[in-house]
């Protein structure tokens, strides 16, 4: 019988995106990205964060989510509250938090299709199966933050205050990881999880994370166009 541990591990490898999917992080890698884009980018995360944060209370509330998925989710949440607390630096360090700034930046469709679907997972699917989908498509997050976070510092002259949301998504995070295998361990022992949902439910989870990354870069790249035609 397949253990929670095993599953959640070839689940993650199943899903893993392509490594050249994403455009965005090589380029802020390289100190190439317009510090607009990232005001963009630090914005647009202030959106995910607080809608994430509401998906996952959701879902901890539910009541078929028992004791175990219900802890993973209200970590989740508590995770996305402190991720807020530390956009402010962030969106100061990006100059997004001008005046007007904020009411000046038009909403990215393309980066709001993420927390859209989370929050229809939050919905519709089995808690349990989200638990393995979410977990998945976090091992990339974590490493995207963690290349966002070293350029930040190398190329832009950010502070550790400033890095200081992409610091907490990029480290391991060992008590989630437990609180992860409890969900699933408890989820297969009552016949809950759906193997093809979960790979359903990861690889869209996976697509529209790859479109909030890929709108950015498209950004940026318009802005280069607009700036060379001038």
């Amino acid at each position: 019988m397949t253990t929670a541990v095993e599953l959640l591990r070839t689940t993650t490898g199943r899903l893993a995106p392509d490594p050249a999917a994403n455009r965005l992080v090589p380029l802020i890698a390289r100190g190439a990205a317009r510090r607009e884009t990232l005001a963009a980018l630090a914005l647009e995360e202030r959106e995910v964060v607080a809608a994430d944060r509401r998906a996952f209370l959701h879902l901890a509330g539910r009541p078929d989510a028992g004791p175990e998925c219900a802890a993973y989710f209200r970590a989740l949440a508590e995770g996305e509250e402190e991720a807020g607390r530390r956009l402010g630096p962030l969106l100061t360090a990006c100059g997004a938090d001008r005046p007007g700034a904020a009411d000046a930046h038009e909403p990215l469709a393309g980066c709001r299709a993420y927390p859209a679907y989370v929050a229809w997972l939050a919905l519709n699917a089995d808690p349990v199966d989200v638990v393995l989908a979410l977990t998945a498509n976090f091992a990339a997050w974590g490493g995207y933050c963690e290349a966002v976070a070293r350029a930040l510092r190398q190329h832009y002259g950010f502070d550790d205050e400033a890095c200081a949301f992409f610091d907490l998504f990029a480290g391991p995070a060992p008590d989630l990881e437990h609180r992860a295998q409890a969900a699933v361990r408890a989820g297969l022992e009552a016949g809950r999880v759906h193997e093809d949902l979960v790979h359903r439910y990861g690889r869209l989870l996976r697509s529209y994370e790859s479109m909030f990354w890929h709108t950015l870069w498209e950004t940026d790249r318009e802005r280069g166009e607009r700036t060379a035609g001038r």
